[in-house]
């Protein structure tokens, strides 16, 4: 069981990788940012409340006491990855906003170090480096002369991993609290989905499921679940059994080699030598991060 855990935080980076499908459609069809995300985290609050009154209403129950947690994990974590990510891509290329959120996981080890006690170990740094090196060839940096930057581009991409590895560290908070990992989902997609409220085009969603109500709706609802649902259960349920900065690793590694398949699938965009290597490094680096090591001893739970 403890093996397969492993495999969590990677499909949730694999599911993360798909969210370019949904948004470019979205996009196409006429949605700005915010009015994309709020029809998906309102369509993921919906889905995971509909399956936690038909599972077990009883992880609905949520201590007031606690309620900082999910509000920081969904305004600061979720929300900010969002923003700013979102900010990153208007300001550079996808390639270089990409590679930028792919070095959150140099944040969650500090975090993680600091809070949680977990060690900052070689493997860990050297496996984070090559992942980030696998990144930068797939998403083509070292290609055509160079990506276009400006430094507030940076900082928003910079801004976006930070914020990512902020969700990953009160996940793990509530998930230490004994929090399921479907009530720390729910409420903090609750929280972002009602924080978007204000700033949604209402009349561009309804215009959009208006033109094919049943495919359209179809379409929202596989938006919602396997670029929120999915990917946050499955990231926030590895906690339980893998060290945060492992997790962020392993889910940063994921999304970038996912989203250049599903670019091969669904757009006909043919990766490059150079691309495919990156994906080579990304693998290898994965691979080196969940084998054992004999002096640091067998993974076990965090």
């Amino acid at each position: 069981m403890k093996r397969v855990m492993w495999l969590l935080p990677l499909l949730a980076g694999v599911s993360w990788g798909s969210v370019g499908i949904f948004v470019r459609t979205l996009t196409a069809a006429g949605m700005d940012n915010p009015t994309v995300l709020s029809s998906r985290m309102g369509g993921a609050a919906l889905l995971l409340f509909v399956g936690m009154l038909v599972h077990d209403k009883s992880l609905l129950r949520m201590r007031l006491q606690d309620a900082w947690m999910f509000i920081a994990a969904g305004l600061l974590g979720m929300l900010g990855l969002n923003f700013y990510y979102n900010e990153a891509i208007n300001r550079l290329t996808l390639s270089l906003a990409a590679v930028l959120l792919s070095l959150a996981p140099a944040f969650v080890l500090l975090w993680a170090a600091v809070l949680f006690g977990e060690r900052i170990t070689l493997r860990k740094i050297a496996s984070a480096a090559l992942a980030v090196l696998g990144c930068s060839l797939i998403g083509g940096l070292m290609e055509g002369g160079g990506p276009r930057w400006t430094a507030a581009g940076i900082f928003m991409g910079l801004a976006a991993a930070f914020f990512y590895a902020l969700y990953s560290v009160f996940s793990r908070i509530a998930t230490k609290k004994g929090y399921h990992v479907f009530t720390i989902t729910f409420y903090s997609t609750l929280t972002m989905a009602l924080a978007l409220l204000p700033f949604t085009d209402w009349g561009m969603i309804g215009g959009f499921v208006a033109a094919a109500p049943a495919g359209r709706t179809f379409f929202l609802a596989l938006h919602s679940l396997f670029a929120s649902v999915l990917p946050y259960v499955l990231f926030t349920g590895s906690l339980r059994y893998v060290e945060t900065g492992k997790a962020a690793i392993l889910a940063a590694g994921g999304e970038p080699s996912a989203a250049m398949l599903f670019g091969m699938l669904f757009f006909a965009e043919m990766p490059t030598l150079l691309s495919l290597a990156g994906l080579v490094l990304t693998v290898i680096a994965l691979w080196f991060l969940c084998t054992p090591d004999r002096r640091e001893g067998a993974p076990h739970p965090a």
